[in-house]
């Protein structure tokens, strides 16, 4: 029997362990896990740009690398640029869309605020508009280090208002992950707090809700999400320029649901450095009355297994199945 933790007063101080792939998942999935640590480079110090802007190369080549492998054998998505008050759009139609379909689905992407825009926002739209079977807009909001908040919700507030005068608010998706859900979340208290009208529906997976990280897992999945290798506060720190952290708009889980929010669909995982904020967020939204469907994926870490496991394809799955049932075309 492996050792017990020990408890001393106001914490639990846990052995060393060895932590194996589980068998409880799909082949694919393993293989995903039996990779270990990628290695992703620990947050810097707030004011240093240089290293920030580094990160931010490394990773959007990668992301964007990884995107065109599993979208490479579709090739007939219609992508065009809008501007809109200044901010680049990325509209995706996905091949067959019926052009009579209304719908378009509000894709803001994550990144921990400093990551994913250009071309890389370029290739999430497409990635979204190929899995959701809807048309995507996705806009490049402004990020640190050059612009802190509030301008990232700023840009997507303004892309929301001119969805607004297009559409029908019952005929809008918003949908965001890891910190896109936080400004997917975001979006929504402010459109409530403004008098705009809600969207159908909100898609938040693995968000980062509470910047302030007083959740369970940002200790207990420490080391075991490959994905979040440390704590990302520093970004955060650095996307709020010293706005405090508990701000609804900052911090989405300690805002009021009891004003209206729009059904949503929210998803974790077992090994998520996030999965406590996702598991607060919807017990909040439960409390206030929000119809609000919660899926966890069995060890994965943050964002999924991002590799079309069959567990990523089951979530997208729920997530079509949600979008069809309270936005339907």
């Amino acid at each position: 029997m492996a050792d017990a933790g020990i408890g001393t007063g106001d914490r639990l101080i846990v052995p060393e362990r060895v932590i194996p792939v589980p068998t409880s998942v799909s082949h694919e999935a393993q293989a995903v896990l039996a990779m270990g640590i990628p290695g992703f480079p620990a947050y810097p110090d707030v004011d240093d740009t240089a290293a920030w802007m580094e990160i931010r190369a490394a990773v959007e080549d990668s992301v964007i690398a990884a995107l065109a492998q599993m979208t490479m054998e579709i090739d007939d998505v219609a992508v065009e640029e809008l501007d809109v008050d200044g901010i680049t759009v990325f509209v995706a139609d996905p091949p067959g869309r019926d052009a009579a379909d209304p719908r378009v689905h509000l894709e803001l992407h994550g990144g921990a605020f400093f990551i994913g825009g250009g071309e890389c926002c370029r290739a999430i739209a497409i990635d979204t508009a190929i899995r959701r079977g809807m048309r995507v807009w996705a806009p490049d909001y402004r990020m640190p280090p050059q612009h802190s908040y509030p301008a990232a919700l700023d840009d997507c507030m303004a892309v929301y208002c001119t969805l607004l005068k297009e559409r029908r608010a019952e005929e809008l998706v918003v949908s965001g992950g890891s910190s896109g859900g936080n400004l997917a979340a975001a979006l929504i208290l402010r459109a409530r707090d403004e008098g705009f009208p809600l969207p159908a529906a909100a898609i938040l997976l693995t968000p980062h809700v509470d910047l302030t990280e007083s959740g369970d897992s940002f200790r207990t999945n420490l080391g075991v999400d490959t994905v979040l290798t440390s704590s990302p506060m520093n970004a955060s720190l650095l996307y709020a320029d010293g706005r405090s952290l508990r701000d609804p708009y900052l911090s989405p889980l300690f805002g009021d649901f009891t004003k209206g929010f729009p059904p949503s669909l929210l998803a974790s995982s077992t090994r998520d450095l996030l999965l406590s904020s996702t598991v607060r967020m919807h017990r909040a939204m439960r409390a206030a009355g929000v119809v609000a469907e919660l899926h966890i994926l069995e060890a994965a870490p943050h964002g999924g297994f991002m590799a079309n496991t069959p567990e990523d394809e089951d979530l997208e799955q729920e997530v079509r199945r949600f979008v069809a049932s309270h936005c339907p075309s």
